[in-house]
């Protein structure tokens, strides 16, 4: 059955939410305290049953406009017919064989289509994962086999993953790292874009980018230096951490440090990535050239699949040195081809940034409306809506849900705007005023 979001006009929106969680969602709740790790964390009662586009049902009927986007991943909406059909094609033919020690044409496929796109000069190869994470771990053993240096640099407020290596350079929450120590050694952290994390702030006289100075100036002097570093690893916009853009230049500045002391950039374009800011990659607003690219999350639009893409001249690592079972499955490869034809054939970049602007106008709007907004921030379809505290944003977040919208926090006290590309200026219409009821309810 197809999904019309006319069925959750705002007015209507409260009256569809029968009750959260349902009966039926109750019992799945249950069932899943029981039986699953407790480590999985719960935004909040949604058991969804089934999609299409931007709408999402769950099990007991109620409907619910998804601008989230199950956390930046269904890029092409849910059920995107062109992706379902590839999935299925390609399930009818071949489920599974190792890429990692055969030939798949549809591997050779998807990163031939990858080199076409990637914001890399000359040839780039690609080495594909079952998820971002993976791809950030791969990222840092080639920069490390590459260059025979030991270190690598990452931003405070950063997410790159749960795993061992990517937790590593994770700091956005100490959640994500207490207990699991010691972690991966020679990973330093250094201070992202504008530098609202510096101690004592930004200096009034400051010139240039005082969290690059402070790398060169600071990390690079005293702590380690430039010539054991293999790679400094960046979100071009900060995900987990808040959906933080940096200052316009930074990225350039940060290209040209690497440049000078022979360290691998790393664009971990995970979250950011395929199409999200209304270019295919972001670092594209600033024209910079990464000597690794990193993409997940929305790449084959739910299935699971990352990309570590790199410089031709980059990938020195030789038969053997890595290698995956399920890395590149011939289906997630279906799906991501289909993805990038949906994103470039029904102009999905453009979308991004016309209704992103869309919302991001409709955003600073309510924040003049209701002083519990402290920032509204973003790129595309990347928006980040900063309150006082936590506890504000997590309450907004669930009354948003009551009331059939679905958004999800980011960072300490945001809440993000990520939902689907395919989203229509009606659905963002319909987005903002159920969003600023449930501020109005939350944060009066």
């Amino acid at each position: 059955m197809s999904l019309e979001i006319e069925g959750l006009a705002t007015a209507d929106a409260p009256k569809l939410i029968t009750e959260v969680p349902g009966p039926r969602a109750q019992e799945i709740l249950e069932r899943d305290q029981a039986t699953t790790s407790p480590s999985l964390p719960r935004a909040y009662p949604f058991v969804p049953q089934r999609g299409s586009g931007c709408v999402v049902e769950d099990v007991d009927g109620n409907l619910f406009l998804d601008l989230n986007a199950g956390i930046a991943v269904t890029s092409t909406g849910h059920g995107h017919p062109t992706v379902v059909e590839a999935i299925q094609r390609q399930a009818a033919e071949l489920i599974h064989y190792s890429a990692s020690d055969f030939y798949l044409p549809i591997y050779s496929e998807l990163t031939e289509r990858l080199d076409a796109i990637a914001p890399i000069e000359g040839r780039a190869r690609s080495f594909l994962t079952n998820s971002g994470t993976e791809a950030v771990e791969a990222s840092i053993k080639l920069s490390r086999h590459h260059t025979g240096r030991p270190y690598v640099i990452a931003f405070y407020g950063s997410f790159h993953g749960r795993s061992y290596g990517s937790v590593s350079l994770t700091a956005s929450k100490a959640t994500y790292r207490a207990g699991f120590g010691p972690l991966l050694p020679g990973v330093l952290h250094a201070y992202y874009g504008d530098g609202r994390d510096l101690p004592g702030g930004v200096p009034e006289a400051a010139e240039g980018f005082p969290t690059i100075d402070h790398i060169e100036g600071f990390l690079m002097k005293r702590v380690v230096a430039p010539t054991e570093v293999a790679a400094i690893v960046v979100e071009p916009i900060l995900g987990e951490g808040g959906y933080i853009v940096p200052p316009e230049g930074w990225l350039p500045a940060l290209r040209d440090l690497c440049d000078r002391h022979g360290i691998m950039l790393v664009c971990d374009e995970v979250q950011c990535g395929m199409g999200r800011t209304g270019a295919m990659w972001a670092v594209e607003h600033e024209d910079v050239e990464p000597d690794i690219l990193l993409a997940g999350k929305g790449i084959a639009s739910g299935m699971p699949l990352g990309a570590m893409i790199a410089r031709d001249e980059r990938m020195t690592w030789t038969v053997g040195t890595h290698g995956s079972t399920y890395g590149g499955n011939p289906v997630a490869c279906a799906a991501a081809l289909a993805t990038i034809d949906v994103i470039e054939g029904e102009h999905l970049l453009d979308n991004a940034t016309k209704v992103g602007s869309l919302l991001m106008t409709g955003l600073r709007d309510i924040q003049m409306r209701h002083d519990a907004i402290r920032e509204v921030r973003g790129i595309g379809l990347m928006i980040g809506v900063e309150f006082a505290d936590h506890d504000t944003a997590a309450a907004i977040e669930r009354a948003a849900f009551d009331r059939g919208l679905l958004v999800l926090g980011a960072g300490e006290r945001a809440i993000r705007f990520s939902p689907p590309l395919v989203i229509t200026e009606a659905q963002a219409r319909t987005g903002l005023e159920v969003f600023e009821e449930a501020i109005a309810e939350a944060a009066p």
